[in-house]
């Protein structure tokens, strides 16, 4: 696992003389999310090849984004809290193990109706590992350190842009679509090597997760706007990366051959963008969510004015997986401040905001797109959507810095930080965690790895 752990590593490579080392599970945590990711979001290099063997408009193929990404809202909080007084070793495994088999369903399926129902159910596994899984790593770190372990997990998302999405697309291109999903479901088993072998036992604590104190968090306000502003964030790019494939061909007018060097660039902007808002996020959250979700919009713009300019194109797509994911720790983060009471739910809660945008993105600009307003229309839609998301972060620095304080959570411990009792006006400044580490997950000892099986 030495290089796995090194490839990771270039995503928030560590720091021994200032920072303490990243656990080895938080980059196995990586791994898996490397092989979610990529059945995820490889979709958006082979819509057209599905369109045509499902006899389906590319519109109706990209459903099956939305398919997998109202699975994991869904999942997220249900399995979340299905889940939550069950070891969290044995949830993961079971969790990657109904993935690879959706995978595996998703490559036979004779029908798009059989493919799209694959989607939902492999999505459901994979939201509900994304909640468990953040929750752990979050749990193993000290709560200075929560952007930075994002990073890594998120890290596994970004290298599965980089490799996982071009080669998928690759494989679409040269061998059908079918072998994607074969080579997902491989991806797959190996992580659950991983898991097993890696993944340490997280003992249960003296006292039971209470659901109650967990639900609470959806009292606060804050834990509300940082649900919409991901939501807009995500929805925004993926209305037009989601439908990037046909605007690189049929607009700008490239190769088909182009599309899985075009979504590498991408991939690799996402790797980029991921590595500085890791290091930045802990200290200039609020910073990095206006900077991330303005440069976002702006290239969105530029890529609905030049869409026919193959270089601009080229570029703007490397710029975008920047931008976005460059926001991507810091909003995860954001969650895990204001509501550290509950740290299995704030992470479900994430997940499925995250792809309330990936369901509602796609879904927009599959509408613009049967309005007959082309593929470029996609982006000023998904520029639309972060304008929005830039007000909803203005709302929630304006009620951090001088609100009334909401309601604090029942059940939250004493010593529970400002965020964390849901104290909006005694935030840190800039958007740093306070200095209390979460509440371990399942009995885990905040900053240190449980000790394995």
């Amino acid at each position: 696992m030495s290089g796995t752990k090194a490839l990771l590593a270039t995503v928030m490579p560590d720091s021994a003389s200032s920072r303490p080392r990243m656990p080895m599970a938080v980059y196995i945590l990586g791994l898996s999310v490397f092989a979610l990711g990529t059945s995820e979001f490889m979709l958006s290099g082979l819509l057209p090849p599905i369109a045509d063997d499902m006899d389906v408009s590319i519109p109706k193929a990209g459903l099956l984004i939305s398919a997998f990404a109202i699975g994991m809202v869904v999942g997220a909080p249900l399995l979340a809290v299905a889940t939550l007084r069950l070891p969290r070793r044995t949830t993961l495994i079971a969790l990657i193990s109904v993935f690879g088999l959706g995978q595996v369903a998703g490559a036979l399926a004779p029908t798009y109706e059989v493919l799209f129902v694959s989607r939902v159910v492999s999505a459901l596994a994979c939201a509900g590992f994304w909640a468990v899984g953040a929750a752990v790593a979050i749990a193993m770190v000290p709560v200075n350190s929560r952007a930075r372990a994002m990073a890594v997990m998120i890290g596994g998302l970004s290298i599965a842009n980089v490799l996982g999405v071009p080669l998928g697309a690759f494989l679409g291109e040269s061998f059908g679509w079918r072998s994607a999903f074969w080579a997902v479901g491989a991806a797959s088993a190996v992580a659950l090597v991983g898991v097993v072998t890696r993944i340490p036992r997280i003992p249960l604590p003296d006292e039971k997760p209470q659901l109650k104190r967990e639900v609470a968090i959806y009292k606060d306000r804050q834990v509300w706007l940082s649900i919409v502003i991901t939501a807009l964030a995500a929805g925004g790019v993926f209305c037009a990366f989601s439908y990037l494939a046909p605007l690189l061909t049929d607009v700008a007018g490239l190769s088909s051959g182009w599309v899985p060097w075009v979504l590498a660039l991408f991939g690799a902007g996402a790797l980029i963008g991921t590595t500085i808002g890791g290091r930045v996020a802990d200290a200039h959250l609020f910073g990095v969510l206006l900077s991330g979700i303005s440069a976002s919009t702006v290239f969105l713009v530029a890529l609905a004015l030049f869409a026919s300019n193959q270089v601009a194109v080229i570029v703007l797509a490397f710029l975008l997986g920047l931008s976005a994911f460059y926001t991507a720790p810091a909003l995860n983060a954001r969650m895990f401040n204001v509501a550290g009471v509950a740290p299995t739910l704030a992470g479900a809660t994430t997940t499925a905001a995250f792809n309330l945008g990936n369901t509602s993105g796609p879904w927009l600009g599959g509408a613009v797109i049967d309005a007959d307003f082309g593929f470029r229309a996609t982006a000023w839609a998904g520029a639309a959507m972060l304008v929005l998301g830039l007000a909803a972060v203005t709302v929630s620095l304006r009620l951090r810095g001088g609100g009334t304080p909401s309601r604090r959570i029942a059940g939250a411990p004493a010593h529970a930080g400002p965020e964390q009792s849901g104290s909006q006006h005694a935030e840190p400044e800039r958007g740093a965690p306070s200095a209390c580490a979460v509440i371990p997950e399942q009995g885990a000892p905040s900053g240190a790895a449980a000790p394995r099986r």
